[in-house]
């Protein structure tokens, strides 16, 4: 079995931390077994290199190696990619396809992103993992495949799981054994090295001298985050051998290419009580508004019943402006005469301490009610306003714009109202 040294020699990895040697480590001693692993890490920071080790020091060395960027995939076609379809299965599928699970038989398939599979396809990768077996798109036949998945991710999945987006029986199929890569901040002494080495491959490249980094330069590249970590070091390194004349660099121009380079190299921690904090305020937020809109509802009745009493609209709305206006706009939506019948439409709720249950009656030299209204009857709004549109059809013989007119309201809002109670 290679040790760390040459494995780090044979895939040109550069770096001596702890870290990242335990990491080597455990890729070395899985290799010559089948167990899947679950490389974890941050976006940038090499993980791909892990699922090459093992295949190169496994038993399948000399069969397929199959690397599926999982996220790149259009959720619609990655089960034909991985998985294979029959012809005819969906539209455009004009002849048989074999998927990565045939191909790579006997091989090893690495799974980058994992954590981006829709819940379908993670479905039909648990069967793989479980008992080798997966069907093609639009085929009935049971395949077999004999493949080693290496999968990585850099999606926190607990969380993931937590919010149902990654199947939990799936995860503790692929991390037999979980491989992690630690962010580049947190190898403090290798980020020197690695900068050393990617500015002298661009000098290689681009036919010049290798740029040089004076001793401040180098602090302020130690103190940085690294947020993309190797990727971003990488690019930095390329536009500083491209564009800078000068080879020597200084912290200030190094600065000038560093986003965002002052802020702290401290980790941003929250603690739970933050966190009950930040809930107990939005609760108290929300309790305030549950509150307001109920004092706004119970005024909201007051009017109406107003409204039904007085018979005066204009007179009502006028005194009521403020909260017309809070609860249905601007004034010139309120003034209209069917906005003012909208008040009337509420829905039916239980007796509230707040408003009065009683309805006075409404007048009966404007509706010529022919008998009195007992104390008996229904007290429900909605019957009233169902009574009262009933008996102005009758007396106006079904002539709508006669009915809306003697009632007060827009013929639009009637004809809406004889539609919604069916009349």
């Amino acid at each position: 079995m290679e040790g760390v040294q040459s494995i780090k020699q044979r895939f040109e990895l550069i770096g001596n931390d702890p870290k990242l040697n335990r990491a080597l480590e455990k890729a070395i001693q899985v290799s010559p077994t089948d167990i899947s692993v679950l490389v974890t890490g941050e976006s940038g920071v090499g993980k791909e290199a892990i699922p090459k080790i093992i295949h190169a020091l496994s038993h399948r060395k000399h069969a397929k190696y199959i690397a599926v960027n999982c996220g790149a995939i259009p959720e619609g076609t990655i089960d034909s990619e991985l998985f294979g379809h029959e012809k005819g299965a969906f539209t455009g599928a004009t002849q048989t396809r074999s998927g990565y699970f045939e191909v790579a038989d006997g091989g090893t398939i690495f799974l980058d992103e994992v954590g981006e599979l829709p819940l379908t396809t993670q479905v039909r990768l648990l069967r793989v993992l479980e008992n080798g077996e997966f069907l093609k798109v639009g085929s009935s036949q049971v395949q077999k495949t004999n493949v080693r998945i290496v999968a990585a991710t850099n999606v926190n999945m607990f969380e993931a799981i937590k919010k149902e987006k990654f199947r939990e029986d799936l995860y503790y199929r692929l991390s037999t054994v979980e491989i992690n890569i630690p962010p580049l901040r947190d190898r403090q002494g290798d980020i020197h090295l690695l900068f050393r080495k990617f500015a002298s491959d661009f000098g290689q490249k681009y036919k010049m001298p290798t740029i040089r980094l004076e001793d401040a330069a180098v602090d302020l590249l130690l103190k940085y985050r690294w947020p993309g970590n190797i990727r971003q070091l990488r690019n930095i390194a390329e536009q500083v051998s491209v564009l800078e004349e000068n080879r020597t660099i200084t912290a200030a121009t190094l600065h000038g290419y560093l986003p965002n380079s002052t802020a702290p190299n401290l980790p941003a921690v929250i603690g739970n009580s933050k966190k009950e904090s930040d809930f107990s305020n939005e609760r108290e937020i929300l309790y305030k508004v549950l509150f307001d809109m109920k004092g706004d509802l119970n005024d909201l009745k007051k009017l109406t019943l107003e409204l039904l009493k007085n018979n005066d609209s204009d007179k009502v709305q006028e005194e009521n402006e403020t909260l017309i206006r809070k609860i249905y706009g601007k004034k010139e939506d309120v003034l209209e005469e069917e906005s003012i019948t909208e008040v009337l439409e509420l829905p039916e709720a239980e007796p509230d301490l707040e408003t009065p249950s009683y309805v006075p009656p409404l007048k009966e030299d404007r509706y010529h009610f022919a008998e009195e209204i007992e104390e008996e009857e229904t007290l429900s709004l909605q019957e009233k306003e169902i009574e009262l549109i009933k008996k102005s059809l009758e007396r106006n013989k079904g002539k709508r714009k006669a009915a809306a007119s003697e009632l007060g309201i827009s013929e639009r809002t009637l004809y809406r109202k004889i539609k919604q109670y069916d009349l």
